[in-house]
């Protein structure tokens, strides 16, 4: 579940951890310790959560305690929630950098204009930034968002440039491996 545009979503909640309500985290922010300094953060229905304690248990990943959740059962039922802020509460990004929610819904374009899809995620699982692009037709399809494949953010006109183009499955049948 994505956030609105007007908010940003900062972390994820995982599987609980031990019996007292601590739960994981996963942040998305910049510096990702700095989520637990952002204040009151809310899940998709309108509850609210303050981070009262917090250790790391990798690079982006945490164990957290959040104010009123003190067992394993309020702590399960949690999982997978996504936890954001109101877009106002953020800096503007510098030149070149985006929120991830600026990038949902912009028309993945051709170099020559020509739409190819629609940006419908924006993931990192360690290797680098993947846009989702799901087209009119067919499968959708993940790229590396990187100033090779995406030469062109244009938020202000809505679109995006992806080059080279994917490759449709067969183009290149005829090609050795």
């Amino acid at each position: 579940m994505a956030a609105p545009h007007d908010r940003v979503v900062l972390a994820r909640l995982g599987a609980a951890h031990g019996i007292r309500g601590e739960i994981r985290l996963k942040s998305y922010t910049g510096v990702p310790a700095d989520v637990a300094d952002y204040g009151p953060l809310e899940a998709p229905d309108g509850r609210k959560f303050v981070i009262a304690a917090i250790r790391p248990v990798g690079d982006d990943m945490f164990v957290v305690r959040l104010d009123g959740v003190s067992d394993r059962t309020a702590a399960e039922a949690l999982n997978g929630i996504e936890l954001s802020i109101p877009r106002a509460l953020l800096p503007e990004p510098d030149e070149d950098d985006f929120y991830h929610a600026d990038l949902i819904g912009l028309a993945a374009c051709s170099p020559a204009g020509e739409v190819i899809g629609t940006v419908t995620g924006v993931f990192n699982h360690g290797a680098g930034d993947l846009i989702e692009i799901a087209p009119a037709a067919g499968e959708p399809m993940l790229l590396p968002f990187t100033r090779e494949t995406v030469p062109i953010v244009d938020i202000a006109g809505g679109r995006l440039i992806v080059s080279p183009l994917p490759e449709s499955e067969g183009d290149d049948e005829d090609e050795p491996p």
